[in-house]
């Protein structure tokens, strides 16, 4: 018997709950414990497809309850337990994948308590009720740290959605397996298509056009290590007054308690006035 060649594996953008490939055709290799991986180099237009998924996305997805967004938001951790092996064999390490779940019920957690926490009655000289409630701020650009690259990943998606957003991540060049294999987590993890887009390839060849786009709202530049990168994309997201959340100014500790600060960075304050008596 012949020796059996094995079948390998396409990895693809995750854009609108689906896989394909990138619309230039483009792909690169990186280094795997298989030998090596073609992994789709996204392009310009893959970026806008992905912010068209992620603006039809927010409706819905900011419009269902906060209880359920946590539910979807532990789905996810039960199903990256499921697969943790498969984690640990494309080289994340173990201590990792387990961090990484946890962070997921962590955020899950934190679903219908942020409001609480983050909004406000407002003590007002009058016969008015006065109320200060947090909402997401609709489409979130998001630059993922290249390491580490499950957790970094998961600590900058997780914090964005639970309060309503919608992501499209810009996975780091030279770890996008842990991404695109997450990716294949959310989908079958009852997350609506569109709240979560990844797409791999050069950041610095896609972040611009991210950063420029009108129908983006905010910007993470959390995976920027370039501070010329980091000052250009600034400067494009400034012509729809993006908020930006910018890179860190020293090393990040991931396993850290992450706090809510990621969570508030891309929520907007509304505040109303009501009348009380009669």
């Amino acid at each position: 018997m012949s020796e059996r060649v094995a079948v390998r594996k396409t990895y693809k953008l995750f854009i609108g709950g689906k896989f394909p490939r990138s619309e230039s055709g483009r792909s690169y290799l990186v280094d795997s414990t298989d030998g090596g991986s073609n992994v789709a180099l996204a392009s310009r237009k893959d970026v806008r497809d992905a912010v068209l998924a992620a603006r039809a996305a927010v409706k819905g997805w900011s419009g269902t309850t906060a209880y359920n967004r946590g539910q979807v938001l532990y789905r996810v951790a039960e199903m990256l337990e499921g697969r943790r092996d498969q984690f640990v064999g494309l080289g994340v390490p173990a201590a990792e994948v387990d961090e990484a779940i946890d962070r997921w019920v962590w955020y899950a957690g934190w679903s219908d308590k942020i409001t609480q926490v983050y909004g406000n009655a407002n003590p007002v000289a009058g016969p008015y009720f006065n109320l200060s409630a947090p909402e997401p701020t609709g489409v979130v650009g998001v630059l993922a740290p290249a390491e580490p690259a499950l957790l970094g990943l998961v600590s900058v998606v997780a914090p964005a959605i639970v309060t309503g957003n919608t992501v499209v991540v810009l996975v780091a060049e030279s770890a996008p397996l842990p991404a695109v294999t997450l990716a294949e987590v959310l989908a079958t993890s009852d997350l609506p298509g569109g709240v979560v887009n990844l797409l791999t390839g050069r950041p610095a060849e896609t972040a611009p056009w991210l950063a420029g786009h009108m129908d983006v709202n905010a910007l993470d530049l959390t995976g920027v290590d370039d501070p010329g990168l980091g000052t250009e994309l600034e400067r494009a997201a400034a012509g729809n007054l993006k908020r930006v959340l910018r890179p860190p100014a020293g090393p990040v500790d991931w396993s850290a308690d992450p706090g809510v600060g990621r969570m508030t960075a891309f929520l907007e304050t509304k505040t109303v006035w009501h009348p009380k008596g009669v």
